[in-house]
């Protein structure tokens, strides 16, 4: 005879904020404070913007490709390891990864509209990158410097994948889901979600944190109407694989791509 488990229940306010702040600390806020330092770095080097590159994607080991690869495993495996916090947190308190729409129970209609919002502002971005570049607001991003094998796509598909992955979970569904338990204001958790989101990319220049922050509001806006993080997250992997591989065979090629 099974013995019967008692409900799981939803823990106070003040163990929920805390749960979330240790949760963001550990991953997203980390990054955006050394994203914030980043860009102090950049600004007082005694060199424009324009003429400073940074990498979203490289080599860790040039001459040995099999073991490049088991550090990029381990540098995408280990990064997700809030996510997977994030994922029991949830379950231990009786609501589970459904409260946040991580599934894949309505999979076509969430592709769909990932894929609109992948092609609204993906291309924006875009614009806004190349002109913020021209303007002296950002660095050149250098989105992909991995040597050509036959893993390169797999990797450049994972890194997208785990940047998806991490931001929208954490940022985007953990955190508005959180903070409007713990009593904030709609406002408050989608702006702070959005201000985070453009901290986490001050490296790469004003252009970077300006668009982010503008995509994390659509993003925020449009999660607290659907309640489901699947729709950002294919967004977000498909802004990201686009960037990364037309990066990888484009770069050199274009003349007005930085």
């Amino acid at each position: 005879m099974d013995t019967p488990t008692a409900p799981a229940l939803t823990p106070d306010r003040a163990t929920l904020r805390a749960e979330m702040w240790l949760v963001l600390w550990i991953s997203i806020a980390a990054s955006a404070l050394r994203s914030v330092l980043s860009i102090v770095e950049s600004l007082t080097r005694g060199a424009p913007l324009s003429s400073q590159t940074q990498t979203l994607v490289t080599t860790y080991v040039p001459d040995r490709p099999w073991l490049d690869v088991m550090y990029q495993a381990t540098r995408i495996i280990l990064a997700l390891i809030p996510v997977l916090l994030v994922v029991h947190l949830l379950r231990r308190s009786g609501e589970g990864r459904r409260a946040i729409g991580l599934d894949l129970g309505d999979w076509r209609r969430d592709l769909v509209r990932g894929a609109v919002m992948a092609s609204v502002i993906g291309g924006a971005g875009l614009a806004l990158y190349v002109t913020a570049y021209h303007l002296g607001f950002s660095v050149r991003i250098a989105a992909v410097t991995t040597q050509n094998s036959w893993w390169t796509v797999i990797l450049l598909l994972a890194s997208a994948a785990f940047n998806a992955v991490l931001e929208e979970v954490i940022v985007l569904a953990y955190f508005i889901h959180r903070s409007q338990q713990i009593g904030w204001k709609p406002w408050h958790s989608v702006g702070s979600s959005a201000l985070l989101r453009g901290a986490y990319h001050l490296y790469q220049g004003f252009g970077g944190f300006l668009g982010n922050i503008v995509m994390g509001l659509i993003f925020g806006t449009l999660y607290r109407r659907w309640g489901r993080v699947m729709p950002f997250l294919f967004a977000h992997f498909l802004i990201d694989s686009v960037a990364f591989i037309g990066y990888d065979l484009l770069a050199g090629k274009i003349s007005w791509l930085p």
